[in-house]
């Protein structure tokens, strides 16, 4: 979820600039097992090639290891590990790995639950234009989880979030639309156009 499939007549490069110990050919290299691309599709060398990146601090290399670890993908599912690497990311300003940890607070995975944790990180996605953090960050401020209750702030993150392309914001923004005058639809409206506009940092 992390990347694009990459041309298969890139393999044989990558995977000279990883031997020469190049984080990025690590990571590109980790593409083309991942997909099967030039070679048998392998998760352990996935792993291995991620790892390698990762440990050499790159935030969307940790990220994925953190997805990985999250759901069982090539290595044994561990939300400790999981929360481990998206902090690392996170920390980096990793908008996903944000939005992850976000999630994990939320859920109360391999950390203690902690809806004011969650807000906390899904705000950092969000103002990076994250649609997902987005729509995380409107779902707390419609259910006033970890944050008070405001319809009007999250009609705006769900507006923003589907503009991004999150499509899951939809239904949600029906159910909020539900409880708000007009005028409020029109308030959040601007506020979303406000905060577009600043590049989500005139947003509240």
């Amino acid at each position: 979820m992390f990347y694009l499939i990459l041309p298969v007549l890139l393999t044989i490069g990558y995977g000279q600039v990883a031997a020469q110990n190049h984080a990025l050919g690590q990571t590109n290299s980790g593409i083309t097992y991942v997909n099967g691309q030039g070679m048998p599709q392998s998760n352990a060398e996935t792993l291995s090639w991620y790892r390698k990146a990762a440990e050499k601090g790159h935030a969307v290399e940790q990220a994925y290891l953190g997805y990985l670890y999250q759901h069982g993908k090539g290595v044994p599912q561990s939300d400790a590990e999981a929360v481990a690497w998206y902090r690392k990311a996170a920390e980096q300003g990793h908008a996903g790995g944000q939005a992850y940890l976000g999630y994990m607070y939320q859920r109360g995975k391999g950390v203690p639950q902690s809806d004011a944790e969650a807000v906390a990180w899904y705000r950092k996605a969000a103002e990076q234009g994250h649609a997902a953090g987005q729509r995380s960050l409107g779902w707390m401020y419609a259910k006033g989880r970890g944050i008070s209750q405001d319809a009007v702030k999250a009609y705006m993150w769900e507006s923003l979030a589907l503009l991004n392309g999150e499509a899951k914001a939809g239904a949600l923004l029906d159910e909020v639309a539900k409880q708000l005058t007009p005028s409020q639809i029109s308030q959040a409206q601007a506020l979303a156009q406000t905060c577009r506009a600043s590049n989500y940092q005139t947003c509240e």
